[in-house]
Parts: C-alpha cells; sequence; structure tokens
C-alpha cells in the first residue's frame, strides 16, 4: 500500500534520511518540513496520510502540531519518531491524537511496518511504551467518569472487540484471536467510535474500562 506521507523534523540530514527510505518503500513524500507552525500550514494544502512527527521542533512542540494537524485534517494519521521516550512526552502526544510512538533507535524495517501499521489505525509503540500508555488509561479510568447519557447499544461482536481493545490487543491480535480480518477489526472500532462519539482509542479505551470491559 502505497502512502502519502510528511515527514517533520528539524534535522536536514535526518528528515532527508527518513523521506528517503519511505520513497525506497514505495510511498509517496507529499512534504517535509522542519518547523512546527509550517507543517501545520504545508500538511493542510499537502493532504497526507500520515505524519511522520519529530517531539522536539524549535518553534512550537510537536504536541502542538498534533491537535492543529487534527484540527485541519481529522482522518490523518501521526506517528511520532522522536529521540525521547520520556513518559510524559509519550502520554501527551498519544493524548493529543498520536496514533504511535517511536525513538529513533527503531530499526529501518520496525519504522516501515509502523509506518504501514500507523496508517491503518493501529496503536505502534517502542517496546516498553505500550505498557506505560495502556497503565495511563487505567489511571485516567480511575477518576471519577463524567456523567453520560445512556449509553448506545453496541452489537455483541462491537462489545468484544472493545473489551480486547481495552485489554491492550493490537488489532491484528483482536483479529487473530476472533478469527476476523484485520479491516473487520478495524470496521468494528470506527462503528463503535461513531455509536459513542468518541474520536479515537485513547478515548475508547478509557470508555471500555470505566465500564470494566478490561476484566
Amino acid at each position: 500500500m502505497s502512502l502519502r506521507v510528511m515527514v517533520v523534523d528539524d534535522h536536514p540530514m535526518w528528515r532527508e534520511g527518513v523521506a528517503r527510505d519511505l520513497t525506497e518503500a514505495g510511498h509517496q513524500v507529499v512534504a517535509t518540513s522542519g518547523e512546527g507552525r509550517q507543517a501545520v500550514r504545508v500538511a493542510a494544502a499537502a493532504r497526507p496520510d500520515l505524519v511522520v512527527l519529530d517531539l522536539q521542533l524549535p518553534d512550537i512542540s510537536g504536541v502542538e502540531v498534533i491537535r492543529g494537524l487534527r484540527a485541519a485534517l481529522p482522518e490523518v494519521r501521526v506517528l511520532m519518531l522522536s529521540a525521547s521516550g520520556e513518559p510524559q512526552g509519550v502520554l501527551d502526544a498519544v493524548k493529543a491524537g498520536a496514533t504511535g510512538y517511536l525513538t529513533k533507535s527503531a530499526a529501518p524495517a520496525e519504522f516501515l511496518d509502523a509506518v504501514r501499521r500507523t496508517a491503518a489505525g493501529e496503536p505502534v509503540f517502542t517496546p516498553g511504551l505500550a505498557g506505560l500508555v495502556l497503565g495511563e488509561y487505567r489511571r485516567l479510568a480511575a477518576a471519577p467518569p463524567a456523567p453520560h447519557d445512556e449509553a448506545p447499544r453496541l452489537t455483541e461482536r462491537e462489545t468484544e472487540v472493545l473489551r480486547l481493545v481495552a485489554k491492550g490487543l493490537s488489532y491484528k491480535q483482536i483479529a487473530d484471536r476472533l478469527g476476523l480480518s484485520h479491516r473487520t477489526v478495524q470496521n468494528h472500532v470506527q462503528n463503535t467510535l461513531g455509536k459513542l462519539q468518541l474520536h479515537n482509542r485513547v478515548e475508547l479505551t478509557r470508555y471500555a474500562i470505566e465500564r470494566g470491559l478490561d476484566d
């Protein structure tokens, strides 16, 4: 699957190297940028499927860039690629809407696999960070939940998929466990997000844990 990708990093050699790896893998690099504000403006015109984004930029933070990207292009996927694996930065990026987070120590093959999976909507994290993020979901869910109107009715299969999302399983793991295709799992998740009026997997996981679906 060829993707339209934008690369945002303030180090020219690194930015060019990532763009080259993407091009050689068959993807189309539609734009690059070394600054956050410029990246948001350019992305609105270039309309990438996925943005590979550094956390530390010279003008605004990667977290602020994510918010700008999500406002301009609600469907865009964001894969963080940062030298930092500092927990708060990871959590802030995910809460803002990043789908995946890799550190720059990742091997090229690992990076390209993460690009493909992130574009498909599957959360991807450098080993060790997935547990951190799931732990934060659980911490947030332990807080008193906001009042909800009567919960929309989910199908039995949607509830089953939601339960496995709350346990931290990847879409591929859910598909394997339930004997479904990866695409079918994605469709169930998107339908559930729509019914619950939620925006991303962070909110979906919190919703599920609040209701005890992770047991």
